[in-house]
């Protein structure tokens, strides 16, 4: 199997960012934005500029042992990730009158979690994995054998990432496998504790989350106000590829209805 490559981690688009917003009706918006595992926030960036272009406070944050290497992210926890989040919720609450968040598979489970504790103005989790295709309990048994699982290359033939943000490790360490089993369960646990509103992005052509994914939140949240962006062919990184400049308009149409009727 071809693994993915090496990637530099010091480059601008992979630093954390925040870019400053407009008022809007007297208000000011923030947006949360966080990457996957194994991920940096060069995934997000793409629909980071265009939701600040649409006005919005954007900040996006590298989730604890990412973008540094593998053996750093085998390191932290669960916890680690959470707690990174909910800091990072805080830090723009002080700064925004709303504050409103978006991740990228778990960063998306970080999203609901968030949504279920600390009362988001609203909720986009994208490509949020409420299983994984491949079950995280079978790769946590081969761990004595495989104590490094890698990536296959991306296959870009019919939707084609922007390498130019395509940065993330080329696999990770197997005993990582149970954090991120342990914040999917987390997250689809309490669904019912959002009620904010939910919007989920989902393509039907993610190869990595289970595809009942985006039913299983949707019907699990309280939320009266909760939808769905089908995507049609985009992989599970749908924010580096043509249709980051749609998710973002969706989301952003999402976050404004939420401030105004919050």
């Amino acid at each position: 199997m071809n693994k993915r490559p090496e990637r530099d981690f010091t480059v601008s688009v992979c630093q954390p960012f925040f870019l400053e917003g407009t008022v809007r009706r007297g208000k000011t918006h923030g947006v949360l934005l966080m990457h996957g595992f194994t991920g940096t926030i060069a995934h997000m960036r793409m629909v980071g500029e265009a939701l600040n272009r649409q006005g919005f406070t954007v900040m996006g944050i590298n989730l604890p042992g990412h973008a540094t290497d593998m053996d750093d992210m085998a390191r932290k926890s669960w916890q680690d990730w959470l707690n990174a989040a909910k800091d990072a919720f805080l830090t723009l609450k002080e700064k925004c009158d709303c504050v409103s968040v978006a991740g990228l598979s778990m960063g998306g489970c970080l999203s609901l979690i968030i949504g279920e504790q600390m009362q988001p103005t609203a909720i986009a989790p994208i490509s949020a994995p409420m299983g994984t295709q491949l079950p995280l309990w079978l790769a946590s048994l081969t761990r004595p054998v495989l104590p490094t699982i890698w990536w296959k290359t991306r296959d870009g033939d019919f939707c084609p990432v922007v390498n130019e943000y395509d940065y993330g490790y080329p696999g990770f360490r197997n005993s990582c496998t149970r954090h991120l089993a342990r914040l999917i369960k987390l997250a689809r646990r309490d669904l019912h504790a959002v009620t904010c509103p939910v919007l989920v992005v989902q393509s039907h052509g993610d190869e990595t989350i289970i595809p009942q994914s985006a039913d299983i939140i949707l019907r699990g949240v309280s939320s009266v106000r909760k939808g769905v962006l089908w995507l049609d062919d985009a992989p599970h990184v749908c924010t580096i590829t043509q249709e980051a400049e749609r998710i973002a308009a969706a989301i952003g149409d999402h976050f404004r209805w939420a401030e105004d009727n919050e």
